[in-house]
């Protein structure tokens, strides 16, 4: 179904005082292209070097310096294109787009406006297990990034940073079909998840290496788009909901006040939760785009794009369905272990060959949970797959039980070790041998006669007898078999 044709839905309404409003939000997002070089100079765009020292006399736009393509950027920004479900367009142009800042040292940015380098697609963005929408992409163009003023190196001069300018950035514009801060935060989460899979961008929302412009406008249910005002570079996707939310209600006072609302283009202040005015927007032809004289047109073929299509990773939405349906999990299950493409390879490596609903049980419930709490990733767990796979195996198995499971991950997390050997090592087994267990049952029931009578009575409290039995095992007796032997021995 197309977005622009939803019909609005009631519980994504913004209660007004003349009535209910609906928020309608694009997305520009600025995703920071990972290559080694830049854009057109072979600068270094490693973050973090000391200023101005990943600069060429390209990027600081010396006289009669000619810019030249980097290939590797145009291969990423197309493999994005097809992750993208987008046209990649087999010809496009840069154009220069001409404004004055201090740290833009050409007084241009290279971009391109009416021919980019891919044009419409879509993304499937889920915001439960139940609800699915689909957002339209209109573009993907490439251009380079700007370098950074700082203003607080000095008591009265601003310093330039050139490192970044010259950095490759893909802007990826969705269409307007976003109706709330929630859809916005998970279009914006699911967009990052893809780049990353893909390994065109890292994401880094810290470092600036994904950032987002939010286009805002509020109008009633049904009536035809509002005014929109645009913020810039919002840096994470919680300041994108509080951004989103903050606007909508401004522009409801103002209209419900009487007022109107201009377009332009506005700040959002995480600390203070508002926008403020940045600048009024100037439509594109201020910019006087023209195309970039010193490049050609970028043109390729089909056999490029195709050999990037085959060499593409299975991607998110391809990897969840799989998941549900090899593995037999839950849709819910399945979406937390590929939002990131390491968490589903760690996942896969514990489950090859194992029940998957336990496999993913304990990977998400207590390996994502543990890793949670003390601030680690995948990447850092001291338990690797192959050990949580053990410690899989071993409940499979019936060696241990799912409490005993417990201590031991415990011991590997903060020991490390073979799991098998350390149940052999501390004798860490589950009682199986129903002798041994009849034997302490046997010495239970003799013990309490008053009790014996009482659980004749009330079958249910067979959970004291469990409980004593389990006690005298150390925790090992196998539940089940204790179980079975207790209502025979007791005759319920």
């Amino acid at each position: 179904m197309n977005a622009h044709s939803r019909p609005a839905d009631p519980k994504k309404l913004i209660k007004g005082a003349t009535g209910d409003w609906e928020v309608v939000i694009g997305l520009e997002i600025h995703a920071q292209v990972t290559s080694n070089a830049k854009l057109f100079s072979g600068a270094s765009t490693e973050f973090g070097g000391e200023p101005n020292a990943h600069v060429s006399l390209v990027d600081a736009a010396m006289p009669g310096m000619l810019p030249v393509i980097n290939e590797e950027c145009v291969r990423q920004a197309v493999r994005t294109g097809l992750g993208l479900n987008a046209a990649i367009n087999h010809r496009s142009v840069f154009d220069r787009k001409n404004y004055f800042y201090p740290d833009l040292p050409q007084g241009y940015q290279i971009s391109q406006y009416k021919h980019p380098i891919v044009g419409e697609g879509e993304i499937a963005v889920d915001l439960s297990p139940t609800e699915q929408i689909s957002v339209g992409i209109e573009r993907l163009h490439l251009e380079q990034d700007a370098g950074k003023s700082m203003h607080d190196q000095h008591p009265t001069m601003s310093f330039v940073d050139l490192n970044r300018s010259g950095v490759a950035l893909m802007e990826i514009v969705s269409k307007p079909d976003l109706r709330s801060a929630d859809e916005a935060k998970a279009y914006v989460s699911k967009l990052r998840t893809i780049l990353r899979y893909i390994g065109s961008c890292d994401g880094d929302m810290e470092k600036g290496n994904l950032r987002a412009d939010v286009n805002v406008s509020v109008r009633k249910p049904g009536e035809p788009f509002g005014t929109r005002c645009e913020i810039k570079n919002v840096n994470s996707i919680r300041f994108i909901g509080q951004a989103v939310e903050v606007e909508a209600r401004r522009q409801i006072g103002i209209l419900e006040d009487g007022g109107k609302i201009d377009q332009e283009t506005r700040l959002y202040d995480p600390g203070k939760g508002e926008t403020r005015s940045m600048r009024s927007k100037e439509e594109a032809h201020d910019y006087r785009y023209f195309p970039d004289p010193d490049l050609l047109p970028l043109e390729f073929d089909d056999a490029f794009v195709d050999d990037l299509k085959q060499h593409l990773p299975e991607l998110p939405d391809a990897k969840k369905a799989r998941f549900i349906a090899e593995y037999g999990l839950s849709p819910y299950d399945a979406s937390v272990l590929v939002a990131e493409r390491d968490q589903a390879d760690y996942f896969e490596a514990v489950a090859k060959g194992r029940d998957g609903k336990a496999a993913a049980n304990w990977v998400i419930n207590e390996l994502f949970g543990r890793l949670n709490k003390e601030g680690k990733d995948v990447s850092t767990s001291p338990v690797s797959a192959a050990q949580l796979g053990g410690l899989v195996d071993l409940i499979g198995e019936g060696v241990i039980s799912g409490k005993i499971a417990k201590d031991l991950f415990e011991i590997v997390w903060t020991e490390g070790g073979d799991p098998r050997e350390i149940v052999e090592a501390r004798g860490m087994k589950q009682v199986t041998d129903t002798g041994a267990i009849e034997k302490a049952v046997d010495e239970i029931i003799a013990a309490n006669p008053d009790k014996v009578e009482q659980v004749k009575a009330k079958p249910t409290m067979l959970g004291w007898f469990v409980g004593q039995a389990m006690k005298a095992s150390g925790g090992k007796a196998n539940p089940q078999a204790l179980n079975e032997i207790l209502k025979a021995k007791l005759g319920i």
